[in-house]
């Protein structure tokens, strides 16, 4: 078993050589997600691991069609954290992380993520991904479903190498995906309370993927049931606060943090917590007031009107609640490693929790 402490990030190095190409993992790219490789072992460990993830992720998805090879590589090579090839790396590191099976775990993880970038983007109508223009502007709407599609196809394949429950698992994972996404676009029925209706979302659209991210890699390490279960519970309890935290970001932070303009999803009219909260709030000042008239007119597109809700947001109530709640899940997850041995492992997945906390406070 190979242990020590790790920094929760996982961006890997930049664009390098022809094409685009992921270079080779470093410390420093974890250091974005605060995530602290301190153990000499489980550094060689992880970014050992997210090397050969980074081969094998080209090679499953390359295709005797060049055009296929092309589109499907579209996105990967554009970058991104390998958040949840990550977590596949860290949960092995409770049992055995050289197992043959953990780096094909975390190929179907990464895969089963891209696939849905392709579909969101469709949904979204977005230009651009991770710096570069989506497959969708690219191409076409109906090249990125079919994109989307064939990465999902190429997951299966390769979790049915992994067993019948591997297969049953990211089948599930992909369910809870589609389920999440469903209820996202229809949004919450009369009496649903919308806070409730989005922690749901999210934890169906985005704390799941992390939470079996985590559980593969506990399972295919050989890591004992009850740690793998912690592994499961704490994935996706932290999945929550991290897409939370960024809701938070988009408000609070200047682009040179959040990775784009403070405010987009107020512009775009997206309920995030922070505003959900401002809504249903009844505070009488005049401040949570206008901010609530504000609100109630949908996406702000007004240059004049944006920056003015963008400020009340940032002084309001609703902002330190929504603060409270990040605390409380980041919280929630160090509790659920509770059953996890005393080790540099443990508490590397206990830096991320303090660094959600904190890139919000």
């Amino acid at each position: 078993m190979v242990d020590g402490v790790v920094n929760p990030a996982g961006e890997r190095s930049g664009a390098s050589g022809s094409g685009g190409r992921r270079g080779r993992a470093s410390t420093s790219q974890f250091g974005a997600l605060g995530l602290n490789l301190a153990d000499p072992r489980v550094e060689a460990s992880v970014l050992g691991l997210l090397d050969t993830v980074e081969v094998e992720l080209r090679a499953s998805v390359s295709s005797a069609d060049p055009f296929v090879t092309e589109a499907a590589r579209h996105l990967l090579e554009a970058g991104g954290k390998r958040f949840r090839p990550l977590l596949v790396a860290l949960g092995a590191q409770f049992g055995d992380p050289t197992g043959a099976q953990v780096v094909p775990a975390a190929v179907v993880m990464e895969l089963t993520h891209l696939a849905t970038l392709y579909h969101d983007d469709v949904m979204d109508e977005a230009a651009v991904r991770r710096g570069a223009p989506s497959a969708n502007s690219r191409w076409t709407n109906s090249v990125a479903i079919l994109v989307g599609d064939y990465l999902f196809a190429r997951a299966a394949d390769i979790a049915a190498d992994l067993g019948p429950e591997a297969v049953r698992l990211q089948a599930r994972t992909f369910a809870r995906l589609v389920h999440g996404q469903i209820a996202e676009t229809v949004g919450p029925r009369a009496g649903d309370d919308p806070v409730t209706h989005y922690l749901n979302v999210i934890a169906d659209k985005t704390g799941s993927l992390i939470a079996t991210s985590a559980r593969f890699g506990g399972m295919f390490g050989g890591a004992p049931a009850e740690h793998v279960e912690a592994l499961a519970g704490y994935g996706e309890t932290i999945g929550v606060a991290f897409q939370l935290s960024d809701d938070l970001l988009d408000i609070a932070s200047e682009s040179v943090q959040s990775g784009k303009t403070p405010g987009t999803d107020l512009r775009e009219g997206v309920p995030t917590l922070p505003v959900l909260y401002a809504r249903a709030a009844d505070d009488s000042d005049a401040s949570s007031v206008r901010l609530r008239e504000i609100l109630a007119t949908g996406p702000l597109t007004d240059d004049a009107l944006h920056a003015e809700a963008l400020g009340l947001l940032r002084e309001s109530p609703a902002l330190k609640r929504a603060r409270e709640t990040v605390r409380s899940y980041a919280e929630d997850a160090r509790a659920r490693l509770a059953p996890l041995p005393e080790s540099p492992s443990r508490h590397a997945l206990e830096s991320l929790c303090d660094y959600i906390a904190d890139r919000t406070s």
